[in-house]
């Protein structure tokens, strides 16, 4: 479930990511009724009853994993607060955007490591963690697809500058 809308669509939001595209949903019944097409011009058996029936199933299955999608891999970043899934986290509380791990390192650094934002076990699939070090001395893990834009948004919100 894929949502890149990285541009802020609502005011005073510096960086967005939906976790998930509603279109996902119509992809489904779109082939269903694909099937139900060629059924029509090509077989002597049309399935009337199971085709639109699991165009219905298949769009329920998507639509709940869009809504979880949604809400647990969706990344926002407001002058105040940055929210990664179920967790809001001041922007106050950023002490320092940590720099981008070393490919070629021996050891990774101590961020790769650390607890991943959002109440998640770890960083989502198909994101990029983000080292964040916080003004208690811990060091958490921001993540998104679009990395170098929320770094960029991140570092513009704890230095002061706007990007």
């Amino acid at each position: 479930m894929s949502g890149t809308a990285a541009t802020p669509t609502e005011p005073g939001v510096l960086f967005q990511e939906s976790g998930g595209r509603w279109r996902t949903v119509a992809y489904g019944p779109v082939i269903c009724g694909v099937a139900l097409v060629i059924e029509l011009f090509t077989g002597p058996v049309v399935h009337w009853f199971a085709l639109p029936l699991f165009a219905v199933i298949l769009a329920g299955i998507v639509a709940v994993q869009v809504t979880a999608a949604r809400r647990h891999v969706s990344v926002s970043l407001t002058g105040e607060t940055l929210r990664q899934g179920a967790e809001d986290l001041p922007v106050a509380d950023i002490a320092a955007v940590l720099p981008e791990p070393d490919l070629y390192a021996d050891e990774p650094q101590r961020w790769e490591s650390a607890r991943s934002l959002g109440e998640l076990s770890g960083v989502p699939r198909r994101r990029t963690g983000i080292g964040l070090r916080l003004r208690d001395g811990s060091l958490v893990q921001a993540w998104a697809r679009d990395a170098d834009g929320l770094r960029g948004a991140l570092v513009a919100c704890t230095t002061g500058t706007r990007p």
